[in-house]
C-alpha cells in the first residue's frame, strides 16, 4: 500500500474548500481545483475565513493557520492536477451527470497510481465506479458538513474497490483524525439512511396537525437529547437538500414514505424555511405520538441497516453521535427505553411504511444490546487491537476494561500470534477512565468498584507488560492518564509529529492507578515522571521521545513501516533504563535540575529564583493541582525510584492508596469539574 500523501481536491465549494481546509490542516499538500478561477480564488478566500476564525478562537495558532494555508495552492481544470498527486476527491455539485463529467476528464488526467474519490451523500457509488478508467482505485466518500469541524466521514468501496485502496483512503481519513464507517453502497449508506427518514417524518407530523414545528423541535431535542430539532436542523442546511434527500432514498428504496412531505415540498417550492415561532407546549397524547413515530422511524430503519449488513450497529451508533452529534446512538437509545418498546415502535413504524418490520429488535426481545468496543485484526502473527469508542475517545470503563481483557487472554494463548499492536480509532490513543464512572461510585459510596475495576486493569497491563509477544503502540493522536499507562507497558510507542502525552490526574485530584506512578519512573526516571505527573505538563512527540515515553516519532504515512520493523525485531525495545533517553535537550535539561527532591520542595513552597522562567511555570501548575493528590503521587514516584529490585512493591501501593484517595473531596470536585466543564479550586480535603 503506498500512503497518499498529496491530495487534490476537485470542487471549490464550501465542501471541497472543507476538505481541503482540512487535509492541509493535517500535513497533506492540497491542490483545489475548480473550472474558473474565480471560483478556485472563492475557495482559497474561503479558507482562510476559517482559519483566521481559528486563530480568534484560539483553535489554531497564527503560525498554524499560515503552515496550513502555504499547503494550498489553487489550479484551474483537471488537467492541471499534479503528476505526484496520490488522491484527487471530486467534490462537485451532486448531479450525476455533473461528476460523470468531471470523473471522465480524471480519466485522462490523474497518474496510474492515482486513486480517485467521490465525495457524496446520496448516489450509488457503484454506478459513479463505472464512469471511471480504474475501478479498483475508486471508492465513495461521504464527509459531513463541515468537513473541517464535523469529524465523522463514511468511506464506500464499490465491488471494485482494490483492498490497498481501501486501506490507503482509511489511512488518509485516520489521519485527519476522522471518525472512519466503512460501509456498503446502498442508498443513504449509514446516516442519511436513518436522519433523512427521521426529517421526513416530522414533516408528516406537521401535515397530519399533530404539532407545529417548534412543538416538534421542542420533543425531539427533550426526547433524542439534541441541541437542534428536525425543522431548526433543516434550516441550517437548507430545506431543499432535504427534499432531495428524501425524493432520493423513496426512489432508491422504494417506498413511498420517505417521499417528501407536502409541507417540505410547499416550502421549497416558495423558497422559505420553516416558522419555529410559536409555543412548543405541546398536549399530552400529540406529545406522545410525535416521541413515538420520530422513535420509531429511527428504530425500524436503523434495524434494517444492521439486517443489511451495510455496516455494524457500533457503527449506526457511531454515525449518530460523532455525525449528528446526538447523545446517544439509536441502538443506546433502544436500550435506554427497553428493546422490547423499541421493537413495538418500530413495528408501528414499519406498518405506517407499508415496509417488512426489521427482525432485529424482535428477535432481541427485552434484553439490551452489547456492544463491542474493540476491532480485532488477525493478519499472519499479528494481531491488531483498535479501541472503537471514538465517541468517547476510547476511554477505559467496566465493560471496556473486561473485553480489553477477554481479547487479551485469547491472543497471548494463541501460540501463531507473535505480535500484538494497539491503536485507537480517531483522534485519541485511549484519553484516560471514563471520569462519570468514577463520579456515579464515590457518590453512591462505592468506591470498592472502582478499587476492582483498577485492579482488573492491573492485571491486563501487567500481563502485557510482561508477555512474549512483541507489543506496540501506535499513538496517532491523544494519550492521556489510562491510555498512557496503558502504552507504557508496550515494547514500542510509536508517534507521529502531532501525538499529545498528559498525565492530567493530579489537576483532577487523584494520582494515575494504573501503573502509571512507576512505569513513568522506570522509563525516564524520578525526575521526568515528577515533571509529567505532579505537574501535569503536556508532552509534544518532541518532548516524549527525549523522556523516552515514546521509542520513536514517524510522519503519519510511515506508521506502517515503523510497525513492522518493530514487530520484525528491526526496530530495538527502548526497555526501562530509569533515565530520560536523551540528556542533550534544553527541556530535559531543565527537567533533570529542576525536578529533584529539594526543586520539588522548593517549588511547592515557593522558595525558587522567580527570574527563572522555567520554575515559575512549573511551580504555577504545580500549585493548581490537588494538594492530596500531589502528595500521594510524591511518595508513590519515591517507591518506584527506591524499589528497582521489586517493581510490584510500587504497583500494590498504587492500589492501596485508591481508598484514601478517592475518599477526598478534592477527587469528588476535580471529577465532578470534568463533567461539568467547571474550574475547580482545591482546598486539600
Amino acid at each position: 500500500m503506498h500512503p497518499i500523501e498529496r491530495v487534490a481536491v476537485v470542487g471549490a465549494g464550501n465542501m471541497g474548500s472543507g476538505i481541503a481546509q482540512k487535509s492541509a490542516q493535517e500535513g497533506f499538500m492540497v491542490q483545489m481545483i475548480d473550472r474558473e478561477k474565480g471560483f478556485v480564488d472563492r475557495g482559497i478566500k474561503t479558507i482562510m475565513g476559517f482559519l483566521d476564525e481559528a486563530v480568534e478562537r484560539r483553535i489554531l495558532s497564527d503560525s498554524d493557520s499560515k503552515s496550513t494555508l502555504s499547503r494550498v495552492s489553487g489550479a484551474v481544470g483537471v488537467d492541471s492536477i499534479d503528476g505526484q498527486t496520490d488522491l484527487v476527491i471530486e467534490a462537485v455539485f451532486e448531479d450525476l451527470e455533473v461528476k460523470r463529467s468531471v470523473l471522465q476528464g480524471l480519466s485522462s488526467s490523474c497518474s496510474e497510481k492515482t486513486i480517485i474519490a467521490t465525495n457524496t451523500s446520496s448516489l450509488s457509488v457503484e454506478q459513479l465506479s463505472l464512469m471511471s478508467d480504474r475501478p479498483d482505485r475508486f471508492i465513495g466518500l461521504h464527509f459531513f458538513y463541515h468537513p473541517a469541524k464535523n469529524r465523522l466521514v463514511e468511506v464506500i468501496p464499490s465491488s471494485s474497490t482494490s483492498d490497498s485502496s481501501i486501506k490507503a483512503v482509511v489511512q488518509y481519513c485516520r489521519a485527519m483524525g476522522k471518525v472512519v464507517i466503512v460501509c456498503k453502497d446502498r442508498p443513504g449508506f449509514v446516516v442519511n439512511r436513518f436522519f433523512v427518514p427521521w426529517l421526513n417524518e416530522a414533516c408528516i407530523l406537521y401535515d397530519e396537525g399533530i404539532g407545529t414545528p417548534a412543538q416538534i423541535d421542542a420533543i425531539a431535542r427533550d426526547s433524542f437529547g439534541i441541541g437542534m430539532g428536525p425543522f431548526a436542523l433543516m434550516n441550517l442546511t437548507g430545506p431543499s437538500i432535504a427534499l432531495h434527500s428524501t425524493d432520493y432514498l423513496a426512489t432508491q428504496l422504494d417506498t413511498d414514505r420517505f417521499s417528501g412531505a407536502g409541507c417540505l415540498r410547499k416550502l421549497v417550492e416558495e423558497g422559505r424555511e420553516w416558522d419555529l415561532s410559536g409555543s412548543e407546549e405541546c398536549e399530552q397524547e400529540s406529545s406522545e405520538v410525535i416521541r413515538r413515530r420520530l422513535f420509531g422511524t429511527v428504530f425500524c430503519v436503523s434495524s434494517q441497516i444492521v439486517e443489511e449488513e451495510i455496516c455494524s450497529m457500533e457503527d449506526v451508533d457511531r454515525g449518530a453521535k460523532v455525525g449528528l452529534r446526538w447523545a446517544k446512538g439509536p441502538f443506546e437509545m433502544a436500550n435506554s427505553i427497553g428493546v422490547d418498546l423499541a421493537s413495538k415502535l418500530a413495528s408501528e413504524y414499519a406498518s405506517l411504511a407499508s415496509i417488512e418490520s426489521p427482525t432485529l429488535l424482535t428477535k432481541q426481545g427485552s434484553e439490551p444490546f452489547k456492544f463491542d468496543f474493540f476491532d480485532l485484526n488477525l493478519n499472519g502473527e499479528v494481531a491488531t487491537i483498535t479501541f472503537n469508542r471514538p465517541e468517547a475517545m476510547n476511554a477505559l470503563n467496566v465493560e471496556v476494561m473486561a473485553q480489553l481483557g477477554e481479547i487479551w487472554d485469547n491472543i497471548e494463548s494463541n501460540d501463531s500470534i507473535k505480535t500484538a499492536v494497539f491503536r485507537g480509532a480517531g483522534k485519541a490513543f485511549v484519553a484516560g477512565a471514563d471520569i462519570k464512572f468514577f463520579v456515579d461510585r464515590i457518590e453512591s459510596n462505592r468506591i470498592h468498584e472502582i478499587q476492582e475495576f483498577t485492579e482488573e486493569g492491573h492485571r491486563i497491563l501487567n500481563n502485557i507488560q510482561s508477555s512474549r509477544l512483541t507489543t506496540i503502540a501506535v499513538i496517532s493522536g491523544l494519550a492521556l492518564g489510562g491510555g498512557l499507562e496503558l502504552a507504557l507497558c508496550c515494547d514500542h510507542r510509536i508517534g507521529v509529529p502531532k501525538t499529545m502525552l498528559r498525565f492530567p490526574e493530579t489537576g483532577i485530584g487523584i494520582y494515575p492507578g494504573l501503573g502509571g506512578t512507576q512505569r513513568a519512573v522506570q522509563i525516564a526516571g524520578a525526575e521526568c515522571a515528577r515533571y509529567a505527573i505532579i505537574a501535569g505538563n503536556w508532552m509534544g512527540s518532541e518532548d516524549a521521545a527525549s523522556m523516552g515515553y515514546l521509542t520513536e516519532v514517524v510522519a503519519f504515512s510511515d506508521i506502517e513501516k515503523a510497525v513492522l520493523d518493530a514487530s520484525n525485531g528491526i526496530t530495538e525495545p527502548y526497555g526501562y533504563p530509569y533515565s530520560p533517553r536523551s540528556g542533550e535537550s534544553e527541556k530535559i535539561e531543565n527537567i533533570l535540575a529542576s525536578y529533584t527532591r529539594e526543586g520539588m520542595k522548593s517549588m511547592i513552597s515557593g522558595s525558587f529564583d522567580i527570574t527563572n522562567h522555567f520554575l515559575s511555570r512549573q511551580a504555577k501548575l504545580i500549585s493548581r493541582n490537588a494538594p492530596i493528590a500531589i502528595e500521594m503521587a510524591t511518595n508513590l514516584i519515591e517507591i518506584a525510584d527506591e524499589s528497582r529490585d521489586d517493581r510490584g512493591i510500587g504497583l500494590q501501593a498504587e492500589l492501596d492508596g485508591l481508598d484514601a484517595i478517592f475518599s477526598t473531596n478534592d477527587a469528588l470536585n476535580g471529577l465532578k469539574s470534568v463533567l461539568e466543564g467547571s474550574r475547580i479550586s482545591f482546598d486539600g480535603s
